[in-house]
């Protein structure tokens, strides 16, 4: 456990370098069992720096201070103050651990010139110390600062993800609001029809309500494939027209005006489809090809679509040399995840063999509700 492997390892070097100290080192006491307990106690403490770092800290340093003023032997006895010292920077509690590093420099130099009344001042010596503290000081700020960073980026990766996947719902929802009104108006305009022929012309009218069972048939489907994925209302009118397959062509030009070439590969019979499948198909190779746009560099793409029995597949790929690796961090690939996830769909992206991206997508047309 990390939160183990460092006190163990700041315990083993203390030991071991205090060892050295004592065997070649004059004028020492001898590291007895209260000496061995003082020496321990501050690696030992490391263990629970991260519950409160000044608090630890300060006990690290009444320890130091406690067994280097009994006069055993100094070594690598402050190592557990230095790790305690950066643990407190790096977490932010600085004006404490500068406050903490100070006194217990401070109570060293004094202690020194207790041990040693005739050696006076030693400057050179504590000039040395001040710069070994600076340095460790500094670094410590170094790693503060990229734990921080990585904080924010994190907290602001998971809030950017979390407005995609909303701003992925409206937009569900804007579809789905134009389903509606598209069948509610067939319903409401073919049972009005019915009503007026049913005494006249009964067997129009029987084709009336024979389109009105297949649109509300339509309707239940895509409410059940499409409502379990929404979290939110979008009540404002649609402003755009509902895009699907049909417009394939139209994306490709734009995309080929781009400068980007692609190909399109149609297997199977086109059949039509239902409006939040097409949609959804649409727009997750919509998405894919402006990835390819984005991340790909010079590149061709290809799109390769499968009617199968039970939806349509769909393979996107690019030969592009750019950087694969970060697509999935991008706007592109949650929405078009979601999207298929809301119609019980797969969707994989990543890498594929040989170099380039691969976007593959199944969106299924049965299994729902009749």
């Amino acid at each position: 456990m990390p939160t183990v492997v460092l006190p163990v390892a700041v315990a083993v070097i203390t030991v071991v370098g205090t060892g050295f100290t004592q065997r070649f080192g004059t004028g020492l006491r001898p590291l007895d069992p209260l000496g061995g307990i003082l020496l321990l106690t501050g690696p030992a403490l490391l263990v629970v720096r991260r519950w409160n770092p000044p608090v630890v800290f300060a006990a690290i340093a009444a320890v130091l201070l406690a067994y280097l003023g009994a006069g055993y032997p100094f070594g690598p006895a402050p190592l557990a103050s230095f790790v305690a010292l950066g643990t407190a920077v790096g977490w932010g509690y600085r004006r404490a651990g500068y406050a903490i590093a100070a006194v217990t420099f401070v109570g060293l130099v004094g202690l020194y010139v207790l041990h040693h009344p005739g050696a006076g001042f030693p400057l050179a010596g504590a000039s040395a110390w001040l710069a070994w503290i600076a340095a460790f000081v500094a670094g410590a700020e170094l790693w503060r600062a990229r734990r921080e960073r990585r904080e924010q980026a994190r907290a602001a990766a998971a809030e950017a993800s979390r407005r995609r996947g909303s701003e992925e719902r409206l937009r569900i929802a804007r579809d789905l609001h134009d389903v509606l009104g598209h069948h509610i108006s067939l319903i409401n305009v073919q049972a009005g029809v019915a009503l007026y022929l049913m005494d006249d012309d009964p067997e129009q009218a029987r084709t009336a309500l024979t389109a009105i069972k297949q649109s509300s048939r339509d309707l239940l489907r895509e409410m059940r494939s499409t409502l379990g994925a929404l979290r939110g209302v979008d009540e404002e009118p649609p402003h755009e027209p509902v895009v699907g397959l049909a417009r394939l062509d139209e994306l490709v030009e734009a995309t080929r005006a781009a400068g980007l070439p692609v190909d399109v590969e149609v297997e199977g019979e086109p059949r039509e489809l239902p409006p939040s499948v097409d949609t959804a198909a649409y727009r997750i190779i919509q998405e894919a090809l402006t990835n390819t746009r984005k991340h790909a560099g010079p590149a061709r793409a290809s799109v390769r679509l499968s009617y199968t029995d039970d939806g349509i597949r769909m393979r996107i790929d690019d030969d592009g040399a750019g950087p694969s690796g970060d697509r999935d961090g991008g706007d592109g690939i949650p929405g078009m995840r979601e999207r298929a996830a809301a119609l019980g769909g797969t969707l994989t992206a990543g890498p594929r063999p040989g170099g380039g991206f691969r976007v593959e997508a199944h969106l299924r047309t049965t299994g729902g509700g009749r």
